[in-house]
């Protein structure tokens, strides 16, 4: 099978019931971003920061992998040494549908981190900001989430895989958030075909050679039904 390199969105796991940036009624209109989503918005409030994530956390818990979330897993084990899922998504319905080895690049609403030591651990279903740090005791508990102004994970890693890939998709993504706005570009760049598949056109959907629109619980099982075929894409590099 060719190097497949698929990042992930927020549209991968809406029909999960987990909300997006624009869902009008969802969690996000609750809470200004700039309180529960930056170091700053931490630094002042961290009972609020923790408030918004064990909402998010309870949310996720809740929620189950949708048809998306499964044909992806099939996939990575028909093939795991082909297929890369990169995912901008802090949930954990890819694990839960059996995919091994997610790259989080914004991290996991799973995990804590210590805001001082950087130490990381499991978190519990409810984080407090005076709970303390495993390995250093200070109460310095943070969700482990890449933040606006943070830099992502694994950046290093991905851009090794982008370069390495014959295929690019994007699957549920708004093309707003940057740097994975941008890989695209650097996997065209290198000469990968590439693929959009989405509800409806992201901003950057003209970097991409195809799309495919529509409900992900549809249309990335039926790609990767083609993949699985071998009757995707065009051949090679």
């Amino acid at each position: 099978m060719e190097r497949i390199v698929i990042l992930t969105g927020a549209g991968l796991s809406a029909e999960s019931g987990l909300g997006t940036f624009r869902d009008k009624d969802g969690l996000w209109t609750r809470y200004d971003l700039n309180d529960v989503a930056t170091p700053e918005g931490f630094a002042r409030n961290p009972a609020l920061v923790h408030e918004f994530y064990n909402a998010r956390r309870a949310n996720c818990l809740a929620a189950s992998p949708n048809p998306a979330h499964h044909a992806l897993a099939r996939l990575q084990r028909a093939a795991p040494d082909s297929v890369c899922l990169v995912t901008q998504n802090v949930d954990d319905l890819l694990e839960r549908a059996g995919a091994a080895d997610v790259v989080h690049m914004h991290g996991q609403l799973t995990r804590a981190l210590c805001a001082d030591c950087g130490h990381r651990w499991d978190a519990p279903q409810v984080m407090d900001p005076s709970a303390p740090c495993p390995a250093c005791a200070r109460p310095a508990t943070r969700p482990d989430i890449v933040w606006f102004g943070e830099y992502p994970y694994y950046m290093d890693r991905i851009e090794h895989a982008l370069i390495q890939a014959d295929m690019f998709v994007a699957i549920g993504t708004s093309g707003n958030v940057y740097p994975a706005a941008g890989f695209v570009q650097q996997a065209a760049a290198a000469g990968a075909a590439t693929l959009e598949l989405n509800l409806e056109a992201s901003t950057t959907a003209g970097l991409f050679e195809d799309r495919r629109l529509g409900p992900a619980s549809q249309i990335v099982p039926a790609w990767v039904d083609e993949v699985l075929a071998g009757k995707h894409g065009r051949q090679g590099k």
